[in-house]
């Protein structure tokens, strides 16, 4: 049985996975759902405010954070919500 619990200030809280991933820090191992599957990756850093990744602006702030993490597939960097990733 899956259900959602709507958050004011961080998005949605589907089975519990967006708690765990506010929790992360700088080398955690994490999972992210890609239009190819699943990919894994590290975090790199925190976001709390707005930030340019390869030309996207991330709207990151204290009150809506989000995580840099560098792909062990590509080593590509990118931007996730603390709701898209699990610790793995």
């Amino acid at each position: 049985m899956s259900f959602t619990l709507p958050l004011s200030r961080w998005g949605f809280l589907s089975n519990g996975n967006a708690a765990m991933a506010s929790t992360l820090k700088r080398g955690d191992k994490v999972s992210w759902k890609t239009s190819q599957g699943t990919t894994t990756g590290k975090v790199e850093k925190k976001l709390t405010k707005p930030t340019k990744i390869k030309g996207h602006e991330v709207a990151a702030s204290k009150d809506n954070p989000e995580y840099l993490v560098v792909s062990e597939k590509s080593g590509g960097k990118a931007a996730h919500k603390p709701g898209s990733l699990k610790k793995v």
